[in-house]
């Protein structure tokens, strides 16, 4: 039914898909780190910094891709990708400046460099490589059937690219902020860590269903131009 916010059914469609459970898993795995490993805010603040950057990265592959489609794109790509990668490289250099100096004592320290940082966040945590890893591997997942099986490369372009991963370095301020908010009202650590992962996986719900829009309107695309010409 149009209009809904949340309409029961494209929920299941949006399910249906494999990769849409694998993403879900993901996202659900720091509840694994805080009950099973004892994680503290440091380590999952670090975790979803880092996912910033895999993010970052694959965009960089994605404004590449879409290069394949046309000439303009690649004019588009040689422009932006080094812009992006400046620009979103400043903006989670001084966000990773601003969740290490958040971590205080735990894990803080006054080496600030971006390499420093990087090392910094994978070290706040034994387990944190492979959390990582399994970021990078939905990453690549959603890479290559979705952007390159399924032909997204074709249909956008390096500007579009470049702008999509901002919404979730807001989101993460935006969990940090409520969550420690919860964490220093009601003096309970562990329900402002839970706030910031459910605040995180529902980011991620929405971009399955987004994904499912997506997928709906090419395919509605492509029946009318069937129509069209029967």
């Amino acid at each position: 039914m149009r209009g809904r916010f949340l309409d029961p059914s494209e929920v299941a469609r949006a399910y249906r898909d494999p990769l849409s459970w694998v993403s879900l898993g993901v996202d659900l795995l720091p509840i694994l780190a805080v009950f099973a490993f004892g994680w503290s805010a440091t380590p999952l603040v670090a975790l979803y910094w880092l996912e910033n950057l895999v993010i970052g990265a694959f965009t960089i592959f994605r404004m590449i891709g879409t290069a394949i489609a046309s000439v303009v794109s690649l004019a588009m790509a040689l422009f932006m990708v080094p812009f992006f990668f400046f620009h979103y490289g400043m903006f989670c250099f001084v966000h990773g400046i601003f969740l290490r100096l958040f971590a205080g004592g735990e894990g803080g320290g006054d080496n600030l460099e971006p390499v420093s940082l990087i090392q910094w966040a994978l070290g706040t945590a034994p387990e944190m490589t492979w959390f990582v890893a399994a970021i990078a591997g939905v990453s690549l997942l959603y890479y290559v059937f979705d952007f390159l099986g399924r032909g997204e490369y074709k249909t956008s372009n390096p500007q579009l690219e470049m702008f999509s991963p901002y919404g979730r370095i807001v989101t993460l301020h935006i969990a940090i902020i409520l969550g420690a908010g919860v964490a220093f009202t009601l003096n309970e650590p562990l329900a402002g860590v839970l706030l910031l992962i459910l605040i995180r996986v529902a980011f991620g719900f929405m971009q399955t269903l987004q994904r499912r829009r997506k997928r709906d309107a090419k395919v509605a695309a492509v029946a009318s131009l069937a129509d069209d010409y029967a």
